[in-house]
């Protein structure tokens, strides 16, 4: 088993609480790693798990795991833990899972799924759409779609995300969220595979070369899936395209890491804005 052959890898770091007697990781643990990787699968397809199971009329039920040990893990150890899809059935879904720390394979992990009616928990064939959707995934496929447009074509699934994200998530008022500004940017929505708009942005006017990303949402439970970054990257290059030099953005703190990861630098001073501790950040735009 090699990691190289797993698309979906999410690392984590072992906590003391995980540790046994033995200062080696308890064996359930390892269970606990794989369901994370599995969560990490459902954010790489670009499906937030509820929404979407609830909109394909199912949900999915673990039936069997068996798991094969071959090291041990410790306190603090960074682990990576790989999923992929091996079968699916009529109704059920086989993957396996392998747990590595620095290239060293410790435990592999097979679980069969089945989907199911989520009242009675009686099997029902897999929904068409998500089979294509997972085999595509492991095929490398682009999962998402990005639009481009004005608020006219844009509003509604726009605004579906930042009410989630803005309103209902971090409590801001709704007449803070909405301006007259939207009226007159370039707005960016990524849907996934159901339809479903998971990520947002707009970019405002262009005031002498210089452009103003904002309303950057993504929703919560599919945040680590590179969701932000194709919002971001394709507000960045429409900025470019039409003669801009700077992108600059009001940041939120928590989310200052991610934009300097995509090459933003933190500007001034922090300050406070509907109540959230935010930073001024910039970035020369040039061609990728």
């Amino acid at each position: 088993m090699n990691q190289t052959d797993f698309r979906c890898i999410e690392r984590l770091r072992v906590r003391w609480s995980e540790v046994d007697m033995q200062k080696i990781v308890f064996n359930a643990h390892y269970l606990t790693y794989i369901d994370m990787a599995m969560a990490a699968y459902w954010r790489r397809l670009a499906l937030p798990y509820e929404s979407a199971m609830a909109q394909l009329g199912g949900d999915v039920f673990l039936k069997t795991t068996s798991v094969t040990y071959h090291g041990s893990a410790i306190y603090e150890d960074t682990l990576d833990v790989g999923l992929r899809r091996v079968k699916l059935g009529r109704s059920s879904m086989t993957f396996e899972s392998g747990i590595w720390r620095s290239g060293q394979l410790l435990t592999e992990g097979q679980m069969v799924y089945v989907y199911a009616d989520p009242e009675t928990q009686s099997s029902q064939a897999l929904p068409a759409n998500l089979v294509q959707l997972i085999n595509d995934y492991e095929a490398g496929e682009n999962v998402t779609q990005l639009h481009l447009a004005d608020w006219s074509t844009l509003q509604a699934p726009a605004a579906a995300v930042r009410k989630a994200v803005f309103v209902d998530e971090q409590g801001i008022a709704v007449e803070d969220e909405w301006d007259a500004a939207d009226a007159h940017c370039l707005h960016a929505v990524v849907e996934n595979r159901l339809g479903q708009a998971i990520a947002t942005g707009r970019l405002l006017p262009s005031e002498d070369g210089v452009s103003k990303i904002g309303r950057m949402a993504v929703l919560r439970a599919i945040r680590g899936g590179s969701f932000g970054r194709q919002v971001l990257n394709a507000l960045c290059d429409a900025a470019l395209a039409r003669g801009d030099h700077t992108a600059k953005l009001s940041a939120q703190r928590s989310a200052e890491g991610f934009y300097e990861r995509l090459g933003f630098k933190v500007v001034g001073e922090p300050f406070d804005e509907v109540g959230i501790p935010h930073v001024h950040m910039e970035k020369a735009l040039s061609p990728s």
